[in-house]
């Protein structure tokens, strides 16, 4: 393919053969379509703030350029050179978070976003490569050092190093309590339940299960008794009273989509006031229909394939937790969307990875899985 050989000695050649070209071309495929829904689902939007129907794909063009950028920059780079620019990542995110609590940037009654006059950014996806990263370099190095045991072992709680869970502590809880406040109940238990993922990879015992639960529905009752949208949302699901406008025309445009798209006739999604962002997979399949819309659930699906068995295949530990946190990133983040989208939650406020607006998400998911490509194509050789 493009006339490389393996006989050839360069980086590029090199690159080539050792990178998981699978996994690189369904994320490509991802953002070519990405690309295209914007124009049915983001003219929608335009039309609704009487912009051009280009306006968001415009809006959107930048950031696939810097996202493609990055995602095959990072591909490239060593294991030292990941560390190093997912702690600058993580640094960032550290920094514009409490920015969002001074400053904030309101979108929606949202205080989850810095603006830099042009674009915004919303530090709470920025960071997510840097979370991942960084937390399963910080396992490995626990493991290195405590052994197998580093979650009973006394030595692994003290202040006199900064391999301890008190440090870690004291950096994600008051990360999660600012994301919480946003308020952004979803991206919140999105962040608790990736850890809680990665410290089940490391050797958790399942006897801590319920301690994430009680933690989670803890969450979730303070969010139902002191955030108004969290508690209407709630209570329209289960009771199916109140405002349900987004969720019900969610439902209905892909009904009306049914087998091979609705064409011409796709009308409902007109009603979707997010129809370029978290409910774009509904605009799709009122679109182009049920079967596009499992042949993107399929692609989907297939990148979480990928991961997990890249996973299971690591000789590393660093690689192996950080294919465990980008898997339960994407696959948590998928599933949210999805099942809002189907009415199958309350609505959550979350994007679509790859597929859906945002340049927030966009660049973090290009970021996180460069580092990811770059990992397993180093790994292979240890």
């Amino acid at each position: 393919m493009f006339g490389i050989t393996r006989t050839e000695e360069s980086k590029l050649t090199s690159w080539y053969f050792e990178i998981d070209r699978r996994l690189l071309l369904c994320v490509l495929l991802l953002m070519l379509l990405s690309l295209i829904f914007s124009v049915s689902a983001g003219s929608v939007a335009a039309e609704r703030i009487n912009k051009p129907w280009f306006y968001f794909l415009v809006k959107a063009l930048p950031f696939y350029g810097i996202g493609l950028s990055a995602l095959f920059v990072a591909s490239f780079c060593n294991r030292k050179w990941v560390i190093w620019l997912a702690m600058a990542n993580l640094a960032l995110g550290l920094l514009l978070l409490p920015v969002t609590v001074v400053s904030p940037y309101i979108i929606k009654n949202s205080a989850r976003f810095v603006s830099f006059g042009l674009f915004n950014i919303m530090p709470a996806d920025i960071m997510k490569p840097g979370f991942v990263v960084m937390t399963a370099y910080f396992l490995s190095k626990m493991k290195e050092k405590y052994g197998e045991n580093i979650f009973l072992n006394k030595d692994a709680w003290r202040f006199d190093s900064w391999l301890s869970w008190i440090y870690y502590s004291m950096l994600f809880i008051p990360v999660l309590l600012i994301i919480f406040r946003h308020p952004d109940f979803g991206t919140a238990v999105l962040y608790l339940g990736v850890l809680a993922i990665m410290l089940f990879i490391a050797g958790l015992p399942w006897i801590f299960v319920p301690v994430f639960g009680t933690v989670a529905l803890v969450m979730l009752g303070v969010a139902f008794l002191t955030l108004g949208h969290v508690r209407r949302r709630f209570l329209t699901f289960f009771t199916g009273e109140g405002d349900n406008f987004q969720v019900s025309n969610s439902v209905e445009a892909i009904r009306n989509g049914g087998l091979m798209g609705a064409g011409n006739d796709a009308f409902v999604k007109q009603n979707l006031p997010d129809a370029h962002t978290d409910f774009i997979y509904a605009v799709i399949v009122e679109d182009l229909g049920a079967l596009a819309g499992c042949a993107l659930l399929v692609a989907l699906f297939y990148v979480l394939r990928r991961l997990i068995l890249n996973a299971t295949r690591a000789k590393d530990l660093f690689v192996l937790y950080t294919l465990g946190g980008t898997a339960a990133l994407f696959g948590i983040q998928v599933c949210i969307n999805m099942m809002t989208t189907l009415g199958l939650f309350p609505p959550k406020g979350m994007t679509l990875p790859f597929i859906s607006y945002g340049g927030s998400s966009l660049l973090a998911y290009c970021v996180l899985f460069g580092f990811v490509l770059a990992l397993m194509r180093e790994d292979k050789w240890k």
